[in-house]
């Protein structure tokens, strides 16, 4: 009788122990989806006039924060850009010279893929989710795409987006978007220090 009272008041005290947690769901959730690099995405969100929880669920999907990673097509740091891309976003923003290596340096990364998901963001006149797929597909298949009437850009269409790999791409870079401005939107400020 004492082993099934000990029991039952673990099971009462665990599933209290759950429910305050769960109360909290904000601490939770940014437990699961946490942001890193937060001073680096800031400061180039705020130089590139771009939402830091775009850059942010674009790393997470990009590399999931790991810095040193190169594609096997040769895109390289957390935002996985080419070093080609790079070479025209250092010309285009008028930035100094740098060395493919320097890819793999998180704030050179994170400031060239935000100057670039903004440049995007202004090709597309606004329409995040077009920058969005061009960051995975190219802008001509995006262009093509939008031309021929394929996909209007719309969230709710993504399921028109002929390439697989870029329409889950965009349905994954979506997610982290709207779930990491639910989880940092109110204290955003903090959150990204």
């Amino acid at each position: 009788m004492k082993f099934f009272r000990k029991k039952r008041v673990f099971a009462l005290l665990l599933i209290g122990f759950i429910v305050i947690l769960f109360m909290n769901s904000t601490f939770i959730g940014k437990k699961i989806y946490p942001i890193y690099y937060k001073k680096e995405i800031k400061s180039s969100a705020e130089k590139h006039n771009i939402d830091p929880f775009l850059i942010a669920a674009l790393i997470r999907v990009e590399t999931n924060y790991k810095y040193q990673l190169e594609s096997s097509k040769g895109a390289m740091g957390l935002m996985q850009i080419m070093p080609d891309t790079a070479n025209w976003i250092a010309e285009a923003a008028s930035v100094r010279p740098f060395k493919s290596a320097d890819l793999l340096r998180p704030e050179v990364n994170i400031s060239l893929g935000t100057w670039y998901m903004n440049w995007l963001t202004k090709l597309y006149n606004g329409n995040v989710v077009y920058a969005i797929a061009a960051y995975n597909a190219g802008q001509g298949n995006v262009n093509h795409w939008k031309q021929s009437g394929i996909w209007d850009g719309r969230e709710t269409d993504l399921d028109h987006i002929p390439f697989g790999e870029t329409r889950h791409y965009v349905h994954r870079v979506l997610y982290y978007y709207h779930k990491y401005q639910n989880l940092y939107s109110k204290d955003w400020q903090a959150a990204l220090e």
